[in-house]
């Protein structure tokens, strides 16, 4: 296979990467009743014209388990980092003090935890679904050197890894689903 086309599994395997790290943001944002400054990252807001993440437009911290406070930089920003965070779906209800926004985590009740579940299904099909379209491409790449030549042997050769790639990722992203369900429903 020396002189024979080959193909950039490394390219794929990395976008599939990607996929992945999506969804462990998109997990991330999903609260499961404990603080967490990560749960505001897909939050934006409209800053001086443009959609800016919240931790860029001041600090966020976790001073205790059921609290996230934000000390906004920009006085002019309060009112419009409030109004990002209600219209997040987060479900978090920001108490304002001066240029601190505190985010008083509530408990979460069993139909809050189904919900949420759900959601985190969604992410999950999303990253399948990105996956599956890099696999996609990757056999497009491969009847594309069909066409150029490529053997019959070398087809399948190269078919079998980029399956195997993909059901290495849906693996992943099915684990990671798993392990966020469980820590969602843990009271």
């Amino acid at each position: 296979m020396a002189d024979d086309i080959e193909i950039d599994t490394g390219d794929l395997e990395r976008r599939m990467d990607g996929a992945m790290n999506s969804l462990k943001t998109e997990f991330a944002s999903l609260r499961t009743g404990r603080a967490s400054a990560s749960m505001l990252e897909p939050v934006q807001v409209d800053a001086y014209g443009q959609m800016t993440p919240i931790n860029q437009v001041g600090t966020v911290n976790v001073p205790e388990p059921r609290m996230v406070t934000i000390n906004v930089w920009d006085k002019g920003l309060v009112g419009k980092v409030e109004k990002a965070i209600r219209e997040s779906g987060l479900g978090i209800n920001p108490q304002l003090n001066g240029t601190i926004i505190m985010l008083p985590i509530p408990e979460l009740n069993e139909e809050r935890r189904k919900e949420l579940t759900k959601v985190a299904s969604q992410y999950a099909e999303h990253a399948r679904v990105a996956v599956r379209n890099v696999r996609r491409d990757g056999m497009d790449k491969i009847k594309k050197a069909k066409a150029d030549g490529m053997s019959e042997d070398d087809q399948k050769f190269w078919e079998t890894e980029v399956q195997d790639l993909t059901d290495r990722f849906i693996k992943l992203v099915d684990d990671a689903l798993e392990h966020k369900q469980a820590e969602i429903m843990q009271v």
